[in-house]
């Protein structure tokens, strides 16, 4: 494959980030062989999304989700926004332009904007989600979004009425509280159970899962489905990398389920996913770019809409890029992307989401501010 290894290695450094059937993807050493034509490969869709109306402009991209309308919901920071990239609004002002974008934006299919909701400057800290991180919209058309500095879940209706809250504003009591969260960083609701399994893990160290109409506690569990601690055991090697994964998880980032009862984590800063059922009990984990310092190479995972979800996407806010992996056995067949700020480049891909045709939509946090559309093209 040194040849195709070559070719894919050129393509990805050059216009838009396709990803290319029989690329050399293995980060533990060994490449997956795959047959030709059986990997998704993606193009960047330079026209999406279109330009948001009242001058708007987005901050950093906290989180990305795609509804069953085929709708992208996005979550931002305008308090990641420069006075000049908001001139418009200084006072004085300082230009013509820009605004900062309301912190949920829904947008179409044809990537319009449909509404936006939410403003830090005028809002009530108690019903707005301030510091918005997680996102995901529910079967009965809820919108939950975390808010990861501030320790809690907010329930809203679709058009931005607060429905429930899960934790306490400000507040954290440790992994172990059944009340409290500490740093929720993604969501995922289970639509046949409407259980609620939050990824709380910027302070925390857990899956934590709720009743989504009462919020009742249910569970929660650690890396490896064992009792959380708070402490986080690492162990350095000889080059400064972990020696072996953590025993605790590192940063509970991003998780969601799939069709056939499991639970996909993203532990971030501990470059890997790990696999549970939704009881907790530990499946499976696969390290993901083990060398990765700084924030890690586990972001957020989406799954492909076809009847088996046979693919595992997998954003890396570090490296830059999209892993793919193949679902059954968690091998890594291929990446697209590489650090830049050009079109279908990515500078900290933060949050994603996957329609129903199998496209992708990838938001960027840090100074990225933007979300770029992949469509599907093959495989």
């Amino acid at each position: 494959m040194k040849g195709s290894r070559s070719f894919c290695a050129i393509a990805l450094a050059f216009a838009a980030p396709i990803l290319l059937t029989g690329c050399d993807a293995s980060t533990s050493g060994s490449s997956a062989s795959v047959a030709s034509g059986s990997v998704p490969t993606f193009s960047v869709d330079p026209s999406w999304p279109l330009e948001m109306p009242n001058d708007w402009i987005m901050g950093s991209v906290t989180a990305v989700f795609v509804d069953a309308r085929d709708h992208v919901w996005v979550t931002h920071l305008p308090e990641t926004l420069t006075p000049e990239e908001i001139s418009a609004v200084q006072e004085p002002p300082l230009g013509e332009c820009c605004r900062p974008a309301p912190v949920v934006i829904e947008f179409d299919p044809q990537g319009n904007v449909v509404q936006g909701w939410g403003d830090p400057a005028t809002q009530d800290v108690a019903e707005f989600p301030r510091n918005a991180h997680g996102l995901f919209v529910d079967h009965n058309d809820n919108v939950w979004i975390g808010t990861y500095r501030h320790h809690r879940v907010m329930k809203f209706t679709r058009g931005g009425d607060l429905l429930m809250q899960i934790g306490e504003y400000d507040v954290t009591g440790g992994s172990n509280n059944t009340e409290l969260l500490g740093g929720p960083a993604g969501i995922w609701v289970d639509p046949q159970t409407n259980e609620v399994f939050i990824a709380d893990g910027y302070t925390n160290r857990r899956v934590v899962v709720y009743n989504g109409d009462t919020g009742e506690y249910l569970r929660h569990w650690g890396a490896y489905g064992e009792v959380p601690q708070d402490e986080y055991r690492f162990e350095w090697g000889s080059e400064g990398h972990a020696a072996s994964p953590p025993s605790e998880f590192s940063t509970v980032h991003g998780l969601t389920g799939s069709r056939d009862g499991l639970i996909y984590v993203a532990d971030r800063r501990g470059n890997r996913i790990q696999v549970f059922r939704q009881d907790g009990e530990f499946v499976e984990e696969k390290i993901i770019a083990p060398r990765t310092l700084a924030s890690g190479s586990a972001f957020v995972i989406a799954l492909s809409p076809d009847a088996d979800q046979r693919w595992l996407y997998l954003a890396d806010g570090t490296n830059h890029k999209v892993w793919v992996l193949r679902r059954s056995d968690l091998e890594v067949v291929g990446e697209f992307g590489r650090g830049g700020r050009q079109v279908g480049q990515f500078l900290r891909p933060h949050g994603m989401g996957i329609d129903s045709q199998g496209n992708l939509y990838v938001g960027e946090a840090s100074t990225g501010r933007r979300v770029q559309k992949f469509t599907v093209t093959g495989g």
